[in-house]
């Protein structure tokens, strides 16, 4: 089964993370692992040209990311991220540069932005130039396989189905060199994959494959589907 495919590489990387002392605070077992060169990583991604003409992000809330958002925010870039499990009739956040006092690497945190954020629903999310994912392992082709929990892939399909994102939409990912694999990697229909990825000293680019176009209803867990407001009706 492709579940138990994605969970097998997850405890590869996982386990090869910490064999090199790569993995930071909290560790890396179940979870978007923290990884040492994450700074470096948001650095060079902000070098990027599609970094540099991008005015609204999207971002992961994963504390390996938390460079990208603090430097999104130092950029003045309008960053999105999304409500804890999609569990809010509101289900997406925003921080305003134009609005936010203090720093932005604490604005930008998980406990920061539950502060310094506006929850805004999902048809008013605007066009998403760029979205950072974050990845526990990917190969060059742009498969990713991400913690499991699947709701990354429901925040793209949605923003998909409303038209904040499209095939103008960049997609990319911050990881340690551990996590990019020369390996193909099981993937379904409705997951995506990223068109670039950036290590702290690389930037790998991926031939743009074929999206998926939104919320594929067979593939919905119906638990997960009713806890979720904005896929009321689809379990």
């Amino acid at each position: 089964m492709v579940t138990d495919e994605k969970q097998e590489v997850r405890e590869r990387v996982w386990r090869e993370l910490r064999r090199r002392g790569a993995a930071r605070f909290p560790g890396a077992e179940g979870r978007i692992p923290n990884f040492t060169g994450a700074e470096a990583a948001a650095r060079l991604l902000a070098t990027l040209d599609q970094w540099i003409g991008a005015d609204v992000l999207k971002c992961n809330p994963d504390l390996p990311q938390l460079p990208v958002r603090a430097r999104a925010l130092e950029d003045g870039k309008r960053l999105y991220m999304a409500v804890p499990r999609l569990a809010d009739e509101r289900p997406f956040m925003l921080l305003d540069p134009d609005r936010i006092d203090g720093p932005p690497r604490k604005a930008a945190s998980i406990k920061g932005a539950s502060a310094a954020a506006t929850h805004v629903a999902l048809d008013d999310v605007p066009h998403v130039d760029l979205v950072v994912c974050g990845t526990v392992a990917v190969n060059r082709r742009g498969v990713r396989v991400g913690k499991g929990g699947g709701y990354s892939d429901l925040e793209f399909a949605l923003l998909t189905e409303t038209g904040a994102i499209d095939d103008r939409t960049v997609v990319a990912t911050t990881v340690h060199p551990v996590q990019v694999l020369d390996e193909e990697l099981p993937e379904t229909r409705h997951d995506f994959r990223v068109d670039v990825i950036v290590t702290p000293d690389d930037v790998i680019r991926c031939r743009r494959a074929h999206r998926p176009r939104g919320i594929l209803a067979s593939h919905l867990d119906a638990d997960k589907a009713a806890a979720i407001p904005a896929l009321s009706g689809r379990g």
